[in-house]
């Protein structure tokens, strides 16, 4: 088992990372658990996989569960949601003093994290997540949030979880699927800040998404380490620096408005392709070469990710994928940052690129 600390001024936490965590939950979580009956906060899915494991550890320490059940889907990510949830929360008598569970991927952590946020002014919560996307990046650094109509994750909040449990177990029971758009996440971790970990990956990738337990625990525990340092340098995205774990996402998620953010292409399906556009546009520019931008393209594919624009078999021109971009809550002042390519392992936050410039590269992208 790996502890690593998110070092923040007066409100340090840990993330546990290991294999059977939640067997000890119930231990590992005694502080945060001061009256008799707990708050859970859960994804339906991820509840029906692992509920018993929780209720009987949290059993073992003398607590009993109350449980709200959330769909699976970003449909849950809603102002509705966040309203019923609420409601419920109130209903349950929890306090300014009490902590939430919440039990899922990253849909049940931004909705419980912006309504621990908000309740009362704030409460605690506690983060158990059961997907690998969740586990390396969602559920570690603060960001709550709820989509709107104008896009995705617009109305939130930085409200730091007190601690996070990741049980390497629960992911035995995902999808093939969804551990590849996790992994793309941890791909990202040595794209942006280090080309050590990227070169590691290239050889004990396949052995990560396969879930063996060695390469499994270092990449999980690796990429937990370099977001709570960059967290702890710039928690609410101030200095520049928290800006580069937005590495393949302004592409993306202007690809996730355009296939109407369903599962016709998962979050992190999203930030792969976003990444490769992310090098590719970097070498267009001439800030790396071509022949590196098409190595971090061939990590992403042979990841079994998407690789290409073409595979989504998209309906629109390289204009309307920055209109979608322009809804991006990274825009300032009228400009809209981009995370670039220095080197593979060397990310950095462009100020100056010409939106035009952006749309005829995706034209040409789209066309490939």
């Amino acid at each position: 088992m790996a502890v690593i600390p998110v070092a923040l001024a007066g409100r340090a936490y840990e993330v546990h990372v290991g294999r059977g965590l939640i067997e000890n939950l119930g231990e590992i979580a005694a502080p945060f658990m001061r009256k008799e009956r707990i708050a859970v906060v859960a994804d339906a899915g991820a509840w029906a996989a692992h509920g018993r494991r929780i209720e009987r550890s949290l059993g073992e320490a003398g607590r009993s569960i109350a449980v709200f059940e959330v769909p699976p889907g970003e449909d849950s990510k809603s102002w509705r949601s966040l309203a019923a949830l609420v409601d419920w929360l109130l209903d349950q008598g929890i306090e300014r003093g009490d902590h939430v569970f919440a039990v899922g991927g990253g849909v049940v952590g931004d909705l419980t994290g912006f309504a621990s946020a908000i309740l009362k002014r704030g409460c605690g919560f506690v983060q158990v997540p059961t997907t690998l996307l969740a586990q390396v990046d969602s559920s570690v650094g603060g960001k709550t949030a709820i989509n709107t109509k104008a896009g995705k994750n617009l109305v939130g909040a930085f409200h730091q979880p007190s601690l996070v449990v990741a049980d390497l177990a629960t992911l035995d029971t995902l999808p093939a699927r969804e551990l590849r758009a996790g992994y793309a996440e941890v791909l990202k971790y040595g794209v942006l800040g280090d080309r050590a970990f990227f070169d590691w990956l290239a050889t004990n990738g396949v052995g990560v998404i396969k879930l063996r337990e060695e390469p499994l625990e270092h990449a999980v525990a690796t990429s937990v380490a370099m977001k709570a340092a960059i967290v702890a340098e710039d928690e609410r995205e101030t200095t520049g620096r928290r800006a580069l774990l937005n590495l393949g996402h302004t592409f993306g998620h202007a690809l996730e408005a355009e296939t109407g953010f369903t599962d016709r292409l998962l979050h992190g399906e999203a930030v792969a392709l976003g990444m490769v556009l992310a090098a590719r546009y970097s070498a267009r520019s001439g800030l790396i070469a071509q022949d590196d931008a098409e190595v971090v393209a061939g990590a992403v594919a042979q990841s079994g990710l998407p690789a290409s624009t073409r595979a989504l078999g998209l309906k629109c021109d390289g204009r309307k994928l920055v209109g979608h971009m322009l809804h991006d809550k990274k825009m300032d002042a009228g400009t809209l940052p981009f995370i670039l390519l220095r080197s593979i392992g060397e990310a950095f936050v462009a100020r100056d690129v010409a939106l035009d410039d952006v749309a005829q590269f995706l034209d040409e992208e789209l066309a490939r």
